[in-house]
């Protein structure tokens, strides 16, 4: 027993305490290889969620374009709605002149045309026709109820009103023909214009057509009711001044015509020499 060396003997001594040292490096190694294990679906999953959001992101991709298409159907669900749009007040006031025209004409000729009391009647249709003419543009603009149905119908039904109140009272003998012809030949015309240079712009509405719109229905109006005196003479005036607002507008709408149409060559002319350049 005394001849083993002592180198031997320590290192059998430490043979056991060595050992848990040694496995101790590959315990590391293997908890480390599974915490990556672990770990690896999760960071695969995050790099494939910020994959996706970038390509989300990225304009013009199948995802976005996917999701910009508009649903099925919402074409057709969009033209009901403006189809629906169409029952309003405003086009409701508009189609009620409309409806007055015949019944108006027909309270103007009925007895001969020279009742008093069936003019009376006729005048209060074409009151009523005017008062609407008033409210129905001023609806539409306030509360949103401007329609392609409105923008057609409006203008039909004030020049069928104010034709067929002229053409009657002329018919009748109570106002000349040349005054029925430069009233209705000016709005005709000027009806006619606007729509020739509707692709250079709009011609706004002035004050003096608002007012000449006013002195028209004032100075028809006056001369559908059966005036004796100076309420005759009184109206006299007032459709004279009806005409001279008449042409005036007229002549202004013209101008007005003219130089929109320029402004619109002129801005054609520069953009076409800008693309070429």
């Amino acid at each position: 027993m005394t001849g083993v060396p002592a180198s031997a003997a320590d290192g059998s001594s430490r043979a056991p305490a060595t050992q848990p040292e040694a496995a101790q490096p590959a315990q590391a190694a293997q908890s480390a290889q599974a915490e990556v294990i672990a770990a690896e679906p999760v960071g695969a999953t995050a790099v494939a969620d910020v994959e996706g959001a970038a390509v989300g992101n990225v304009p013009g991709t199948a995802g976005e374009q996917e999701a910009a298409r508009p649903p099925r159907g919402a074409k057709i669900a969009a033209a009901a709605v403006n189809q629906a749009s169409v029952w309003n007040i405003a086009n409701f006031l508009t189609m009620l002149r409309l409806i007055l025209v015949p019944g108006f004409v027909a309270l103007m000729l009925a007895d001969g045309g020279y009742d008093p009391a069936w003019r009376s009647f006729a005048w209060a249709a074409f009151a009523i026709a005017m008062i609407t003419d008033l409210f129905d543009g001023h609806l539409a603009r306030t509360y949103n109820l401007v329609t392609d149905f409105g923008k057609i119908a409006d203008p039909i039904a004030d020049k069928a009103i104010m034709g067929a109140a002229l053409i009657c009272l002329s018919s009748l003998g109570d106002l000349p023909w040349w005054v029925t012809i430069v009233i209705l030949g000016r709005e005709l015309g000027i009806t006619l214009l606007r729509f020739l240079v509707i692709r250079y712009g709009v011609i706004p509405a002035s004050r003096g057509g608002k007012l000449k719109t006013l002195t028209q229905g004032i100075a028809v109006g006056m001369y559908v009711l059966a005036l004796t005196g100076w309420l005759a003479t009184l109206r006299f005036w007032v459709m004279g001044a009806a005409v001279v607002l008449t042409v005036a507008t007229g002549l202004d709408y013209v101008r007005q015509a003219i130089v929109l149409r320029r402004q619109g060559i002129a801005e054609r002319k520069a953009a076409s020499e800008e693309t070429r350049a």
